[in-house]
């Protein structure tokens, strides 16, 4: 089993360093202890992720680490940042001695360090550097698809690779996917398959696997360093405890009686336009009132240009101006020649460092939560020494804005807490490269009366069966990434792919048909299942039942029967929301409108003779029963006919542990199978196949990878031992000893 032992380590998956070690006295002594042991650690990586809060000094660590990649004798490095971040950088460079050339298109570039903005890459030869910085890489996401990849793909074979950005939104998983693919640690599709699932019909709603949250994040570990505070990872804190933050509301337009709130995003622009003569006066009033400097924010053009006009000493900035005027307008004001600055958070709210302001006003807000959570940490972030006062100027009709925010935003940090602590101990231990957390592999054997159970991978232990050994195979295999049940490395369903999902079936396929008695049949359930755009990039229906089919008859088997198992369509699109089953999808545009999906038994014969026929007779089989059975779509399967499966479940299992219902096993058995013949189900579950097998006088060996399935089937097993409709004609045992 050498070739399957290379197969399961190949799934294992942890970001593996590429890059070189630098010694402590080789680095900046201007660095902090948390910010010196990151540069390290990011270098010995050499393709990294650093997730930190604002004003931790993310432009110091990867100026440094660009620094050690052009020492090292690797070439010139690039870094990408917002437009208006990249003079900035400049000057950060000047206080750690390492220069920073500014360029426009690729004749500028010069030895070592050299940055530009994203919306001038296609001005660049990226094939020369051997290095490159994302700097607020999670610009990634507000990119569309096109320049998102174009981004991911242009930096593929580029030796070494730094993301940096604010730690991500704790509900955007998409954002950490969209890191790791940049860095080749894993793609956002194979992401999705390994740790997320599903649930419905919404495309951008995925949530982590129960059994998978710890896995998830020891994988972002071993590619990212996260934290809020440099206590996160077990440093002083000292300098970097942030000043009170005081929010203020002013409603302009108060009434004193109960007003309609606005309630969708065209009612709230409404309302905007109606007070908007009064919001932008108390916002002169406030700013005017008080000396400068202060950041005005706007969400409408209207607003800025209303502002400009009647605030003493502004400087607006708007999205249409030239790209040389904003970035000089933000160096100007970070260096204190503006008193006030108008402009939009989609513009100057990301990634630069205004802590020479402490106050700021917003002449109302826009529904971007983000927008405005990073608005005011261009102020108030760590290196402020003063109290941030923001006033945000709403209309009565708007409704309570900021403690709507304030609620957001309590949620929002409980959230990140959370995030954070997940990958506290896992990169404090020397932020060092961390593998996926993997199942303590264990078997064992159980046999009772006409059964046996084996705990263990089902690859290595059909190994240990004679050939032509089993009369009857009836299981239902994993539906390749669609659920996981562990996160072992040895479960088919923890895949990352199809190609990954298939290639390890493989391992049992041929396998399978060698224990098969000649003649005999091998009956699968199975489904086709649904796409989402996300991962497979488009909705629609994957043909799973015929990639197996091909797979069995690629390993010898004769593609036999099959039968349609009804499902009701309702039931699924109450369950699962799926977009195709959704009545005012029909409304919407019918084209995307799909039936239901139904199960599948799809049945394999061995070729040769049987020499041992399966023989009815009208008693035992009457022909009203044959002509229910010998129906091509079988309506009368109850959906809920299944083992009950509470006590094998644990905490945090995906469902569809027992998907196979017991009449199609029993109809299986009844059909295809003799009294005191062995039945063989490699994926046994929690022992519906072994159930019904012994309870109808057949015999039963099983294989099951996780110990709680393993023990319910067990126990199902015994049950069924007391329940049989017909005495076993042969022990177990016997068999034991044919296949010793």
């Amino acid at each position: 089993m050498s070739n399957y032992e290379d197969f399961l380590k190949s799934k294992t998956f942890s970001a593996k360093p590429s890059g070189f070690e630098v010694p402590d006295e080789d680095v900046s002594p201007k660095l902090f202890p948390f910010q010196k042991d990151i540069v390290k650690w990011a270098c010995v990586k050499g393709k990294a992720a650093i997730f930190a809060g604002t004003g931790l000094g993310k432009t110091a660590i990867q100026l440094e680490w660009a620094r050690h990649v052009c020492n090292h004798g690797e070439g010139n490095v690039l870094i990408l940042a917002p437009l208006a971040v990249v003079s900035q950088t400049q000057k950060e460079g000047e206080k750690f001695g390492i220069p920073v050339t500014a360029c426009r298109n690729h004749d500028d570039v010069r030895d070592g360090v050299n940055i530009t903005n994203y919306e001038m890459l296609d001005h660049f030869d990226v094939r020369s550097f051997s290095g490159v910085v994302l700097d607020e890489s999670s610009i990634l996401k507000s990119f569309t698809g096109k320049v998102r990849t174009q981004i991911i793909e242009s930096f593929c074979k580029t030796p070494f690779r730094l993301a940096c950005t604010a730690t991500p939104a704790p509900n955007d998983h998409m954002e950490l996917g969209n890191h790791a693919e940049f860095l080749g640690v894993m793609t956002r599709t194979e992401m999705l398959s390994m740790y997320f699932v599903h649930d419905g019909g919404d495309t951008s709603k995925w949530r982590l696997k129960g059994h998978a949250k710890e896995a998830f994040w020891r994988w972002v570990a071993s590619w990212a360093v996260m934290l809020q505070m440099p206590s996160d990872l077990g440093y002083d804190d000292n300098g970097f405890k942030l000043p009170p933050l005081n929010i203020t509301q002013e409603v302009v337009d108060k009434t004193g009686y109960v007003v309609r709130e606005a309630k969708t995003l065209q009612d709230r622009r409404a309302a905007r336009r109606d007070s908007l003569d009064d919001r932008v006066a108390r916002v002169a009033e406030i700013v005017n009132g008080s000396d400068g400097p202060w950041l005005v924010w706007c969400d409408l053009n209207v607003e800025s240009d209303a502002l400009k006009k009647i605030i003493d000493g502004a400087v607006e900035i708007k999205g249409s101006d030239d790209p040389t005027v904003k970035a000089q307008a933000a160096q100007d004001f970070a260096d204190g020649k503006i008193r006030a600055l108008i402009s939009k958070p989609s513009i100057f709210g990301f990634g630069l460092n205004f802590q020479i302001c402490h106050k700021m006003v917003f002449t109302g807000l826009s529904d971007s939560f983000e927008q405005y959570y990073q608005a005011v940490r261009r102020c108030w972030r760590f290196g402020q020494q003063n109290q941030v006062e923001v006033y945000v100027i709403t209309s009565e009709k708007e409704g309570a804005v900021v403690t709507n925010i304030e609620r957001k935003e309590r949620a929002f940090e409980k959230m990140l807490s959370g995030m954070v602590a997940n990958m506290q101990e896992i990169t404090k231990e020397n932020l060092k490269s961390v593998g996926r957390d993997r199942d303590t592999y264990q078997t064992d054997i159980s046999i009772g009366t006409g059964w046996e159970m084996r705990l263990g991978d089902c690859c290595e232990e059909i190994v240990t069966l004679d050939d032509d050994s089993v009369h009857y195979i009836i299981f239902s295999p994993p539906f390749s990434s669609l659920y996981t049940y562990s996160n072992s490395e040895r479960d088919m369903g923890n895949c990352k792919d199809d190609d990954e999902f298939f290639q390890h079936f493989e391992f049992i396929s041929s396998e399978l048909f060698r224990v098969l008695k000649p003649g005999r049949v091998m009956s699968v359930h199975c489904m086709n299942l649904p796409t989402t755009k996300v991962r497979d990039g488009y909705i629609g229906i994957r043909d799973f039942r015929g990639d197996l089919i091909r797979m069995f008859q690629a390993a010898g088997f004769i593609y036999h029967s099959e039968v349609v198992i009804w499902k009701d369509p309702v039931t699924a699109m109450q369950r699962t929301k799926a977009l195709g089953l959704l009545h005012k999808q029909l409304k919407k545009d019918s084209c995307m409108s799909r039936q239901g999906i139904p199960d599948y038994l799809v049945t394999f014969r061995k070729p040769g003779d049987n020499d041992e026929p399966v023989t009815h007779t009208n008693e035992t089989f009457p022909v009203s029963v044959w002509q229910r059975y010998a129906s091509p779509i079988w309506t009368d399967i109850n959906p809920s006919d299944t083992l009950q499966r509470t006590s094998a479940r644990e905490d945090e299992d995906e469902r569809h542990i027992a998907p196979l219902q017991l009449e199609v096993i029993r109809r299986g058995l009844e059909i295809w199978s003799n009294p005191d013949d062995m039945v063989f189900s490699p994926f046994a579950g929690i022992g519906s196949e072994g159930f019904e097998s012994v309870r109808t006088g057949r015999r039963f060996i099983g294989f099951e990878l996780k110990q709680s399935y393993y023990d319910q089937a067990c126990k199902n097993l015994t049950r069924a031992s007391h329940e049989a409709k017909i005495p076993p004609q042969s022990d177990l045992f016997k068999f034991e000893m044919e296949t010793a």
